[in-house]
């Protein structure tokens, strides 16, 4: 029967334990739900041990038992009743709620679908108690100090919900990924993780053995890799650099994937708030956008990021399950984690790998700097590459690599990048340092000693041999060049002669409207003519050849969520990306030995110089032992 010709029914209150199963359709998705759930409030416990355990995936038992402070007897009949809990006590608490767990809603649901059981001791009891869930009994019994939740046929009250459980591998496999999430971002508590009686996870306890500032930070930093790679690999640890930086309110440390690390799917993107997992679009956009200059096609990078933030300014109480977030300042947040992944990514790979050989003492330490001086700026000139005969100049020298050439009919694209061109060059011969002078063993790129087919450099280096595609990694370095100059004049605005008009939704109004100053901060004043049509009136000088009603679409767009800089920052490099394509030196070129030294010591001092514009890789290392596996040598 449609229920519009069903007989009206009178309003009334439903039985508490149809709320709590209701309430458990929110809380309670799958075993996975439930496990999540316990270990929260294990973590809230101050355990240093979590142990869980389940027969069939979690759906026939799920035990959870951990070494915290424990539940007394008076107060766990009370720990099963709805909305009741330790957590808080008032709206300020929860304003500024600092504990995983905190509605007091998840024993209760998962109790109204379960068979559920809590055996608890404090310090101060001689005994442990055991209360049944379903009768309510209170009995002693033997345990150590902490508490043990047992969870036996999951969703038997409701059979319904049970035929949509996947196969007990599948189930088994989301419980596990529960407490790997919990691990990630607590390396000072061991968990482990049995099935069937069977060990399947094991993760130990790393100890934070400093009790300063300072030196805790530093100890929680080194306990935090050890765990990434307990739990991720250490294919992780190794691909990955080192995230740490502060603005405002925001600090944002963890590890970013260098981009060879990239993956087809997004299953090692993991982001925490305040050590809560989360899945925000503000941080996976942030991440994301801080990976544009130097990501190939569409793979997805990975990253632990762990942002923390003050309390109060950020919402946990805004999803059932509190895997999603608020933040006051979304802008911020944004900004923040931006910019951390682009510093950490920045950094040349290859002077961090000869960092670390010299740590290690893996190297031998040469009086000589480990970073050469900083090349020279490149010369003011249309983007045409001169002649350069075998025995002329060195890459180094760059100002005899590019001549100036007459002026000629340029494309819309070229006169609008003449613009934003490299300042001129007055320093154009001066001779190199001797390549002889300085130690190779300090080089991170090498010593050239070849180039192959005119599109390759081969280098010697400590560890072996280094492959440098000359192209693409010269293209990064034009390109660095162009954005540090026009990153360092302001963002000037060019007035359209006819505005361009277009209809708008009634966000892209309010958006225009509430954030006038942000618009014009980015070069771009747009105007309500109405409550439906928005006006373009000026945009970036940079951007003024390009469509202004796609980019002020795209700007609001980004300004309504995040941070619309990236919109133009994007719009600009692209632009630049080109210039740098046309301008970098050409495959089938040759080079002589000095020049192909000049570009790898510009490679050491360029912004991630690792890939090219497009994403691919300039260089590839062959160590020694690689080399000698090629040839079957010490076998």
């Amino acid at each position: 029967m449609h229920p519009a010709t069903q007989p009206p029914r009178a309003i009334r209150e439903l039985p508490d334990e149809l709320i709590s199963q209701i309430a458990a359709g929110e809380v309670v998705e799958r075993p996975a739900s439930v496990v999540r759930e316990l270990v929260d409030n294990a973590l809230d416990a101050g355990a240093t041990q979590i142990t869980l355990r389940l027969l069939a995936g979690g759906v026939r038992l799920i035990s959870v038992e951990d070494n915290g402070v424990g539940i007394p007897a008076t107060e766990l009949p009370v720990a099963l009743k709805r909305h009741a809990t330790s957590k808080i006590t008032s709206l300020t608490e929860l304003e500024s709620v600092g504990t995983m767990g905190f509605r007091g809603e998840a024993l209760a649901a998962i109790q109204s679908v379960s068979e559920l059981s809590v055996l608890s001791r404090t310090a101060a009891q001689d005994s442990a108690m055991l209360l049944d869930g379903r009768t309510g009994e209170l009995q002693p019994a033997a345990r150590a100090q902490g508490t043990t939740v047992e969870v036996k046929e999951l969703f038997y009250s409701t059979p319904a919900r049970r035929k949509f459980l996947k196969t007990d591998n599948t189930e088994l496999a989301h419980c596990v990924e529960a407490v790997r999430r919990h691990a990630l971002t607590r390396p000072e508590v061991g968990f482990a993780i049995w099935h069937e009686g069977k060990l399947v996870e094991q993760w130990r306890s790393q100890t934070l053995d400093a009790t300063s500032g300072e030196d805790r930070q530093l100890h929680y930093q080194r306990a935090l890799d050890r765990r990434l790679a307990d739990v991720l690999g250490d294919d992780f640890l190794q691909n990955s650099v080192a995230v740490h930086y502060q603005s405002g309110h925001v600090t944002v440390v963890g590890r970013a994937g260098i981009p060879d690390a990239a993956r087809s799917r997004a299953d090692h993107q993991f982001a925490y708030v305040n050590g809560r997992y989360v899945r925000d679009k503000v941080i996976t956009h942030a991440a994301r956008s801080a990976y544009e200059d130097v990501l190939h096609g569409h793979r997805q990078p990975i990253y632990a990021l762990y942002v923390e933030i003050d309390p109060t300014r950020v919402d946990v109480n805004v999803h059932p399950t509190k895997i999603e977030v608020r933040f006051r300042d979304g802008r911020e947040v944004h900004q923040a984690v931006r910019h951390a992944v682009e510093n950490a990514l920045a950094v040349p790979r290859a002077n961090m790998l000869m960092a670390h050989a010299l740590e290690n003492h893996e190297l031998p330490m040469v009086g000589t700097s480990l970073v050469p001086p900083a090349a020279p700026a490149w010369p003011n000139a249309h983007w045409q590459q001169a002649a350069m005969p075998l025995a002329g100049t060195r890459v180094s020298d760059v100002g005899a690599l590019w001549q100036p050439t007459p002026p000629t009919h340029l494309a819309a694209e070229e006169q609008t990048a003449q613009s934003f061109a490299p300042s001129a060059f007055s320093a154009a011969n001066t001779p190199a340092p001797s390549l002889q002078d300085a130690a190779p063993e300090t080089w991170p790129l090498g010593k050239a000693i070849a180039q192959l087919h005119g599109v390759y450099i081969l280098a010697e280096n400590a560890q072996g041999l280094v492959l440098v595609d000359m192209h693409a990694a010269h293209e990064r370095i034009v390109y660095e060049q162009l954005k540090t100059q026009i990153d360092a004049q302001r963002i000037s605005s060019q007035p359209l002669l006819i505005p361009a008009t277009f209809p708008a939704t009634v966000q892209e109004v309010a958006t225009a409207e509430a954030c006038a100053e942000a618009l014009q901060a980015l070069g771009l004043e747009i105007s309500t003519l109405s409550s439906k049509t928005l006006a373009v009136r000026a945009v970036p000088s940079t951007l003024a050849q390009g469509d202004a009603v796609a980019l002020a679409r795209s700007v609001l767009a980004e300004l309504s969520q995040h941070d619309a800089s990236t919109v133009v920052q994007r719009a600009r490099n692209e632009l630049l990306a080109t210039m740098a394509c046309h301008g970098a030196v050409r495959a089938n070129r040759k080079l002589t030995l000095d020049e192909m030294n000049g570009l790898l010591r510009q490679m050491e001092v360029t912004e991630r110089s690792d890939q090219c514009n497009h994403g691919r890789p300039t260089w590839r290392q062959l160590t020694m032992r690689e080399l000698d596996a090629l040839f079957l040598r010490g076998r």
